[in-house]
This record gives structure tokens, sequence and C-alpha cells, in this order.
């Protein structure tokens, strides 16, 4: 187990990665909820968070309560599911400074997937938490109500990689039938991603999948329903747009994130003093680009990855089948796996990863250390 010590000595080559929403929110939230030292700042995060979402809710919304019986999440609770996230996500930040001087500020980079972009900004000093709260939960109720016919597909190759192109033009070619629209939502790896579309477009995408992608991609749907953010099924309600002009008047975004936030949405640590709400408008339509950021982390020099939040379960799992697959090219018996085996040694030297191809750089996956906030907080003695 890391100690507090290797963690920040680790800093200058750690990324913290927040995720986002998913079906399941509370991970071990109660666990750290219910600690004698830990729980008043849980405490205190979720109470901040509970005050937005019954003001712009309408009705009273207690998160803290909510925790510590059990209560996940549906469609219907999505709008207070952003306070969660988001509150959690900082309290276990505060924790780790406060209790064991492992300080956020001090890391490399910071990154999210989906609403974790967001709670980047708020820890790297863009946002107060309240302030980009309110845009989100108001708006929320219409994603959740556009999720009522959307389904998810996990499209995915055996062999190469996938054609992006031909996704995109296959979903646009799906949307001109005028049944419903469906859209790339997120870019996991270079032969995995995401659609949500609406109706049966999905269905209708997995039939002519094999014809213009190839008859080595497949698709697996996802039996839960899931609001269309990032996709332009969101249009449908204007959601972008009214999303930017609430961003209008919310305080700050006129400092750069310290650290550095590698946006999904540009797949680059964009985020300069003024441009922050650019981005995230354009955040709530554009695909995530995990991929690239994943790639851009490798040959950055990223020794350690923090992941953020109850359970995190998306960033984690796309490195661990990246490590896993380069391991297995490691081991193998062939004249090209020697030949990675012999370079995977260079690799592990930050001064040679940065000479490196961006190919090569993969083969640091492997050697990059992993810790799960959550479950590092509750192993500690305090």
């Amino acid at each position: 187990m890391a100690t507090a010590l290797h963690l920040r000595s680790r800093l200058p080559q750690t990324a913290f990665a927040f995720r986002g929403y998913n079906v399941k929110n509370l991970g071990r939230t109660a666990e750290l909820l219910a600690h004698p030292v830990y729980g008043p700042v849980v405490a205190r995060y979720l109470g901040r968070a509970s005050a937005v979402c019954s003001s712009v809710l309408g009705r009273r919304v207690d998160l803290e309560r909510r925790v510590r019986e059990g209560r996940e999440s549906t469609l219907e609770t999505f709008g207070e599911d952003i306070g969660l996230i988001m509150s959690v996500e900082l309290a276990q930040v505060e924790l780790l400074r406060d209790y064991f001087g492992v300080d956020y500020s001090a890391a490399r980079v910071g990154l999210g997937y989906s609403l974790g972009e967001v709670t980047a900004l708020c820890a790297s000093g863009v946002y107060q938490m309240e302030d980009v709260l309110l845009p989100l939960v108001t708006l929320a109720p219409d994603c959740a109500a556009l999720a009522h016919d959307v389904t998810m597909g996990v499209v995915f190759s055996r062999g190469p990689e996938l054609d992006l192109e031909r996704v995109r033009q296959l979903c646009l070619e799906i949307n001109l039938q005028g049944r419903g629209v469906i859209a790339m939502s997120s870019h996991l790896s270079p032969n995995t991603v995401l659609v949500l579309g609406q109706q049966d477009t999905v269905d209708r995408f997995k039939r002519r999948l094999g014809d213009v992608v190839g008859g080595h991609a497949n698709l697996r749907k996802n039996p839960d329903r899931w609001p269309p953010l990032h996709t332009p099924i969101l249009w449908e309600r204007n959601v972008p747009n009214r999303a930017g002009v609430l961003m209008h008047t919310v305080p700050g975004g006129m400092q750069p994130p310290d650290p550095p936030v590698l946006s999904l949405v540009t797949a680059d640590a964009g985020y300069t003093a003024y441009n922050s709400r650019e981005i995230l408008h354009r955040w709530l339509d554009s695909h995530q680009r995990l991929w690239e950021v994943i790639n851009e982390l490798l040959q950055g020099g990223i020794e350690l990855v923090m992941h953020v939040g109850p359970d995190p379960n998306l960033i984690p799992a796309t490195f661990k089948r990246l490590s896993d697959n380069v391991r297995q090219q490691l081991s193998g018996s062939s004249l090209n796996s020697l030949g990675l085996r012999a370079m995977s040694g260079l690799a592990r030297r930050a001064w040679l990863a940065k000479l490196l191809s961006a190919r090569a750089a993969l083969l640091r996956a492997p050697f990059v250390e992993h810790v799960i906030l959550e479950e590092w907080l509750l192993e500690q003695q305090v």
C-alpha cells in the first residue's frame, strides 16, 4: 500500500482523474461519512451540494441522508447525482491534502471523464462548486427526460483499430432516416467507442456495422438508460445553448487551472485564463476523447494516477485493459514481442520516454501506478 510520503514524492509525476456519472454513484461514501475524522468534511460538502440542488429543483434534497440510507441513483435523481458526485470528489481531495499533506495543486495535471472534468476545474481553482452546479442541476431534468428512449451501445473490435470516420458516417446515415438520432459519445480506446441512440437506432447501427466498419467489429447493448450527454441528442431541448447562456453569469472562469486540466473535449491542456466557458459549452455535445488523453498522459511521463470519486471504474478499467494488452504482447514469443520486451526497460526511464514515438509510449502503461483514493483513505490510520 502506498504511503503518504510516497504519494507526496510522486506528485510532480501524478495525474488526478475524476470520475463522471454512472448508474451507481455511492461507492464507499457511506464509510467515509461514518468515519470519525473524515465524516464532518464529507458531510459539509454534501450539505453544500444539497443546498444548491434543493434551491434549483424546488424540493428538499438531503444528500447526507441519502448516502447514509444507501439509496442509489435513478434517472429521477440525476440532478442530485451531479451534486453528490462532485461534492464527494472535492471532499476526497480536501481530506488527502489536510490529513496527509498530499496537495492536488502540486500534481502534474488533472483530468476528468464527463462530469469529472467540471470537478477538476473546481479543484484547480477555476470555479466554485456551487457556481457550476447551478447550470448543471438546472438542465439535469431535461437531460434525464431525453434518456427515456436512449440506449448505449459498446462498439468494439477484436482485430484492427476502429475507423472513427466510418463510425460517424454510419451514425449520420441512420440519422438521415428521421427515426431517432444516434452519435458517438466516447472514444475509449483504439478498438472501443460508446454510442448513444434513440428508439431503435442502436439496433439499426448494429445491423449495418459489419458492412460499414468491417467484420471484425461488434456491438453490445447496455441494459441501463443514460442521459445522452456528449451527443447532439441534447439539441432537442436546446441544452448546450441554454447552458451557454447560464454560463455567462457564473462567477469565476477568469484564471488558468492550477494544476493544468487535460480536457476530454480538446484532448490537451487547452484551458487558459478565459476560455473555460467556451470549452464547457462544447463539452455538453462533443464526444469524450478519453483515448487521446490517456495517450497524452503516457507520453508526458505520468507515473501515478490518483482516481478520485465514489467507486471510479471507467478510467481504471481502460488503463487495465491497455496494460493487460501490452503485457500480453511483451510476453509473446515472436521477434516483434522480443523487440518490445527489450524496449520495455527503456520505457521506465522518464528521460528516454520523451524520445520514444507516440506508439512506443504505450509500453509505459503496465508501469503506471494506480491509487483508488476512497480505498486509500479508508485504509489509513488517522
